[in-house]
C-alpha cells in the first residue's frame, strides 16, 4: 500500500475519532453510512458543558468500561495497521475477538441498564463481526467502508452517552 494510502487511512480514523456527530439513520446493508455531522452541541459551549446521557456508573464500572473503551481504541489502530499491510486475515481475526459480538461483549451492554444504550452497543459489535467478514474478502475499499460503518458507530454512541 502506497505511503498516501496509509496516511489518508491513518487521517480518517484520527477524525473519526476527535469529531463526534449522532447519525439517527440505519445504515443499509452493504452501505457506507454517510457521516451527518452535527457539532451544534458543541458551539458556544464551555468545557463544562456536556448534553449528553449519564449511564450512572459507579466508580468500579466506570474504571471497566474506560479500559474497554481503550482496548475497542487498540483493536482498530491495530487493524488499520494490518489492514494497510494487507493483511487481511489478521486484522478479521482482531475484529471478531475483539470488538465482535462475543458473550462477553452482548452482557456488558446489557449491564448498564440502559436498553439505548445497549441496542446501539449490540449493534456496534454486529458490525464488527461483518466488518471481520468482510476483511477477509482482501477488497480494500470494502474493508474500509466497512470499517467506516463500524467506526461511526463508535462516534454515534460516543456523541449520546458518557460515563
Amino acid at each position: 500500500m502506497k505511503t498516501s494510502n496509509k496516511i489518508v487511512l491513518l487521517l480518517t480514523i484520527i477524525s473519526a475519532i476527535f469529531f463526534t456527530s449522532c447519525n439517527e439513520n440505519k445504515p443499509k446493508e452493504k452501505e457506507v453510512v454517510k457521516k451527518e455531522a452535527d457539532f451544534s452541541m458543541m458551539e458556544n459551549s464551555t468545557m463544562g458543558d456536556d448534553n449528553r446521557v449519564s449511564l450512572k456508573l459507579n466508580p468500579m464500572q466506570k474504571e471497566h468500561q474506560l479500559m474497554n473503551m481503550r482496548d475497542h481504541l487498540d483493536a482498530v489502530q491495530n487493524i488499520v495497521l494490518l489492514l494497510s499491510e494487507e493483511k487481511y486475515d489478521e486484522a478479521s481475526k482482531i475484529a471478531y475477538t475483539r470488538l465482535g459480538s462475543t458473550t462477553e461483549m452482548k452482557l456488558m451492554c446489557a449491564s448498564f441498564g440502559n436498553k439505548d444504550f445497549e441496542n446501539l452497543g449490540l449493534k456496534f459489535h454486529e458490525s464488527a463481526d461483518k466488518m471481520s467478514e468482510v476483511f477477509k474478502s482482501g477488497d480494500k475499499n470494502k474493508s474500509l467502508k466497512a470499517l467506516s460503518n463500524t467506526m461511526n458507530l463508535c462516534v454515534q454512541c460516543h456523541a449520546t452517552y458518557r460515563q
